[in-house]
């Protein structure tokens, strides 16, 4: 156990310390908006706590502990501009393990097209779509030891230009007999540069400009690689404090982005008779974003047990962000 707690100072020491921030290095950066009601009302807090099909946005190794079927949805308008939607199911395949899908989609309304000689408008819109679509196997190696893997297909559109390509998730969780200690880490993103391509990239290029009746060529405009969003994270979650119909549970989440500073979240459930839940957290190290308040009730239908959460993200310049959750399980 003193091994463990030495180990884990020294992850949270080294992921904390002040390092070369490559800001604004990837894109795709739908993928690292918190979906889940319930991880973002604790602050973000998710790689030792996710256990239902909600794992899927965070560590794959969560969705080891379903039994049965667990459906998730959710859904947030970000900042009054896009509408954005998670879906995940999960089967449990006995003692094979459990495997799942997931989707994630973005979408903004129509904008109207304006040039120089337009200024007021064209009369032509163009809009913009993201889509992940992910397949996760998870399973327990041990009793306490689950390790999970998701592949997923990631697709962006900026109007008529595409960009798409694949990428991988990683996670492990393993959960100590004191209080339901768990210690976790999960890679996420991992994949090659993306590329957009199109035909509004397509152009006319005069081979010599000197000779205005030189022949014109078809060619095409060749944008930028960029790199996707990897997200490393490692974090700790525990039972605080539990009585027959009171339990608080904290966790702990230290993340390093490719793409930005090293940062920290901390968040805290408390339940009663596991059915109606209370949350908080904050972020540290984020320049907007940084407390976030959630609650939840669960109910019975017949066999299926039915969740509904809620979050609220506090921003301290960009509009505050709700977030609405639904979770299934039978």
């Amino acid at each position: 156990m003193k091994k463990i707690i030495v180990v884990l100072v020294l992850l949270f020491q080294s992921a904390l310390l002040p390092q070369y921030s490559n800001l604004g290095a990837s894109g795709a950066q739908f993928l690292e908006i918190p979906l889940g009601a319930a991880t973002a009302g604790m602050g973000g807090v998710a790689a030792g706590l996710v256990k239902d099909a909600s794992s899927m946005f965070y560590n794959p190794a969560g969705l080891a502990a379903v039994k049965g079927y667990d459906i998730h949805f959710s859904y947030l308008k970000m900042f009054d501009m896009f509408d954005i939607n998670g879906a995940g199911v999960g089967y449990s395949l006995g003692e094979s393990g459990v495997l799942g899908v997931s989707l994630i989609s973005v979408s903004s309304d129509k904008v109207e097209i304006t040039t120089e000689k337009e200024p007021n408008g064209t009369g032509r819109f163009y809009d913009a779509q993201d889509l992940a679509m992910g397949l996760t196997y998870s399973r327990f190696l041990t009793d306490r030891f689950s390790a999970g893997l998701s592949v997923k297909y990631i697709y962006q559109r900026i109007w008529n230009e595409v960009a798409d390509g694949i990428a991988f998730d990683i996670g492990t969780q393993y959960r100590l007999d004191f209080n339901n200690f768990t210690i976790a880490m999960a890679m996420t993103n991992f994949g090659p540069d993306l590329r957009f391509d199109g035909p509004d990239l397509n152009v006319v290029f005069s081979r010599d400009e000197n000779y205005p009746l030189s022949r014109l060529a078809p060619a095409s405009l060749k944008t930028d690689p960029y790199a996707l969003p990897l997200h490393f994270r490692v974090g700790i979650a525990m039972d605080l404090y539990q009585q027959d119909f009171f339990k608080v549970r904290g966790g702990i989440d230290a993340t390093h982005p490719n793409d930005n500073s090293e940062r920290l979240h901390a968040g805290a459930e408390f339940s009663f008779y596991d059915r109606l839940y209370l949350r908080g957290g904050y972020k540290y190290n984020y320049d907007d974003e940084q407390a976030a308040l959630g609650a939840g009730f669960s109910f019975f239908l017949g066999e299926a047990l039915l969740r509904f959460d809620y979050a609220y993200s506090v921003f301290d310049i960009l509009p505050d962000i709700q977030r609405i959750s639904l979770n299934l399980e039978f």
